[in-house]
């Protein structure tokens, strides 16, 4: 694949090679480059890669009944205004669906919030303006910096946002642990520039407490030479900055998660990295860079060790289609049934959209993570019995 030339000149300039994190960084979160920085990704059925949001308003309408709960028990402690904050917002479907909602079925209490949204890639902000132009809550764009100034009250929602933060791809050799690089290759005297996967040095001694808490280190002869996985060290700075800036209220993670026992299983020899693009996934993070989204699944033990060390109270956590049938999915699908012959189509496109969001096979298998500080309490709906009253 071509090396495009903004990258071989800031390799070069790193002598040659970087750690994977800096290259997926660049890659992603560059403001001119990057595919998330440059808005060069599209969300949605027709674009790179489906989101639940992106299926229809559905999603949006089952999640909000939660954050109705969770800022109704907010707005019974005090009063003051109220904040519904999405960290990393891709298209904006997905807040203006939920402002919608919340608007339309808890008008009192949305008369007391605000959208904000914190999204650091300028390009993606400029298309999540567009789509909530005629947002029915008051919205603005904020970052977590700045809201530390002045910490907000509510919820806080991170979803598919934490699988793309830069990860840290760490190989056994047999003997040691080595810190991934991604090396430019050729280019001189007119040789077309490649790049590769190769290890580099080993792993500095900042990482190795992680390796220890997820019983990788030593990881002893269960892993052959070549075991490649990931490590996580962007989640606690996020995990900081965001607790800073939510001073009362909760954090729901949804993503793609899997626990330590799984994610660091022998057999996933390669561990969780993906790319995606024009809905065609790939198992090479090089190819076409700035042009690919580039994932990797969350570890549920590494993200609730970081979240109670940042000051968040882990309260448990569910795959997406369990949580979607306790805030009512199944009755949602039922009520399909009631639309005039007139809406068939559009009744069965719904239908559809909605077995997805719990196939467990496609975006059912997404875990919800609930996560809370300062005084806000209780268990969420979706973790408690489905037929417990709102």
């Amino acid at each position: 694949m071509t090396v495009p030339g903004w990258l071989q000149r800031r390799l070069a300039a790193a002598g040659g090679a970087v750690p994977f994190s800096t290259y997926m960084d660049w890659v992603l979160h560059d403001p001119d480059h990057g595919a998330y920085g440059s808005g060069r990704l599209r969300i949605g059925p027709r674009g790179d890669f489906a989101t639940a949001p992106s299926l229809g308003a559905d999603f949006a309408a089952l999640l909000a009944s939660q954050l109705a709960e969770w800022l109704s028990e907010l707005a019974a402690t005090a009063p003051g205004p109220l904040a519904l904050v999405e960290a990393g917002p891709g298209e904006g479907s997905l807040a203006a669906d939920l402002a919608a909602a919340l608007a339309a079925g808890w008008p009192d209490l949305a008369a007391r919030c605000e959208l904000v949204l914190v999204e650091p890639n300028p390009g993606m902000a400029a298309r999540q303006r567009q789509r909530l132009a005629a947002c029915p809550l008051p919205c603005r764009w904020s970052g977590f910096a700045e809201l530390a100034a002045a910490p907000v009250r509510g919820v806080l929602l991170a979803h598919e946002v934490l699988d793309a933060l830069p990860v840290e791809r760490i190989c056994w050799d047999g003997e040691d642990w080595r810190r991934q690089r991604v090396v430019l290759a050729g280019g001189s005297d007119g040789g077309e520039a490649l790049l590769r996967l190769q290890p580099g040095e080993r792993l500095e001694a900042g990482l190795r407490p992680a390796l220890a808490g997820l019983g990788l280190d030593p990881p002893g002869p269960r892993l052959g030479p070549g075991w490649t996985t990931e490590l996580h060290p962007g989640l606690a700075p996020w995990l900081q900055q965001a607790a800073a800036a939510l001073g009362d209220g909760w954090l729901l993670v949804i993503d793609y998660a899997l626990e330590a026992s799984r994610y660091y299983a022998p057999a996933r020899a390669q561990g969780t990295l993906m790319a995606y693009r024009h809905q065609q996934a790939s198992g090479d993070p090089l190819q076409q860079p700035g042009s690919w989204d580039l994932t990797a699944h969350l570890c549920i033990d590494s993200l609730e060790r970081e979240a109670g060390a940042s000051g968040w109270r882990p309260l448990g956590h569910c795959r997406q289609g369990q949580a979607l049938l306790a805030l009512g999915l199944a009755e949602r699908l039922h009520g399909l049934q009631q639309l005039p012959g007139a809406a068939l189509a559009q009744a069965l496109a719904r239908r559809e959209a909605l077995l997805r969001l719990v196939d467990p096979h496609a975006l059912g298998d997404f875990r919800w993570l609930a996560f809370a500080r300062g005084t806000a309490p209780g268990v969420p709906r979706f973790l408690r019995d489905p037929s417990a009253p709102f």
